[in-house]
Order: C-alpha cells, then structure tokens, then sequence
C-alpha cells in the first residue's frame, strides 16, 4: 500500500509543529500509512528512509530531537536510531 500524503495539495510551513504523532516501527516490506512531515528521534542514529520524492537512501547519524523529513517509508534496514515518531 503507497503512504497517503493529506498534504500534496497545500502549501507546507515548517513554522509549526506536527497536529498528530504515532510511533514508528520500522519496516523494509510496508510503507508508512501517511507521509510524515517530521521524524522524531529518542535516541542518535541513521536512519534508512524513501522520501515522498520516491529516493531511498540512508541519512547520515542524525541527533536525537525532531527532523523535518518528508518520509513515506522507514526502512528496518540500516535505521540505528530508536524511539522514532512520525508527525504529521
């Protein structure tokens, strides 16, 4: 099933916040149900992601804290970090 982006058609403003917020368990077979607009990180780690774009690539160590990361699917493969949240 392809992840749903709520927001193709509206104009995006990193300016606030995610409106709504789920855990994250990674997945190498399923996308996500949405497209996040940000990721939260609990702990330090890569992260191992397709884009909203189509790319699928691996980030760099990214710190703990939240990442304005447009993401339709978080790959189990090669994701370090832990305790993710998607927002949206």
């Amino acid at each position: 099933m392809s992840a749903k982006d709520h927001f193709r058609t509206q104009n995006r403003s990193r300016a606030g916040g995610p409106s709504h917020l789920v855990n994250v368990v990674p997945s190498d077979e399923q996308d996500l149900p949405f497209v996040t607009q940000w990721l939260y990180l609990a702990t330090q780690g890569a992260l191992t992601i397709t884009t909203s774009g189509g790319e699928t690539l691996t980030t760099p160590v990214l710190q703990a804290g939240w990442h304005p990361i447009e993401v339709s699917r978080l790959h189990q493969t090669g994701t370090t970090a832990t305790g993710i949240m998607a927002g949206w």
